[in-house]
């Protein structure tokens, strides 16, 4: 089969990631989580106090500190799967917290933020082989990719999830507001002026609000090889 570059784009809390990263390992490629990146930017403008009282972002002070931001993907031996580091660190657990989940949207609607992890995560792809997610990725970061999927499921099922994976982790979770957190990034995601979320012309679309992971494998794998071939 030929090297094909495969973009997954869709909702927050949709099990993008799982997908991607299961996908990954099974055909031996690189996986880039995009999420990830955003959230570590977030992360970093959380740490240094960039965003005001009213959650807006100190984008002028975000910009100039930019260029300290590095962000890089390590495998873990233990889960198989890649830990993301902000400047050296481990930040894997950090960036997943609600507190990086009600902020991340507006640093992502930055249009001088996307311009910059859009030049890296399009340098990771130059030599395909690779599986992408994130929100803009067939459209905006990799246009030509041979497969796109567009994953979505409605926005109970998407908190449900996501108040699971917090608990399981013996985090602090309420639904009701993770379910706000999830309609919240819905539209802002949706309407942001650089990049909005959107299902690409050519990709196939996904609702697995009611499916299996592995029916989702399942399903990933034979588009895989119908792109492919």
């Amino acid at each position: 089969m030929k090297k094909i570059t495969i973009a997954i784009d869709g909702f927050s809390s949709c099990g993008k990631s799982t997908m991607a990263k299961d996908l990954a390992r099974e055909i031996g490629y690189i996986y880039v989580d995009t999420g990830a990146m955003y959230r570590s930017v977030t992360l970093y403008a959380l740490r240094h106090h960039l965003f005001n009282a009213d959650g807006t972002v100190r984008e002028q002070e975000l910009r100039r500190q930019m260029e300290h931001i590095r962000i890089s993907f390590c495998m873990n031996s233990e889960t198989g799967r890649p830990d993301t580091y902000l400047n050296g660190e481990n930040v894997e657990s950090a960036i997943r917290t609600m507190e990086v989940s009600s902020h991340v949207s507006p640093v992502a609607a930055l249009a001088f933020v996307r311009e910059a992890l859009v030049g890296q995560q399009q340098r990771m792809g130059a030599e395909k082989g690779i599986v992408m997610d994130g929100r803009d990725i067939g459209t905006v970061v990799f246009p030509h990719a041979e497969l796109k999927v567009f994953v979505t499921a409605s926005a109970e099922v998407r908190a449900r999830r996501r108040y699971d994976e917090l608990k399981a982790k013996g985090m602090e979770a309420d639904f009701n507001e993770i379910l706000r957190n999830v309609q919240e990034r819905d539209y802002i995601d949706s309407h942001r002026a650089t990049s909005p979320l959107r299902k690409a012309d050519d990709a196939v679309e996904l609702d697995n609000s009611h499916l299996t992971i592995a029916q989702q494998k399942q399903w990933l794998l034979a588009q895989y090889r119908r792109a492919a071939e």
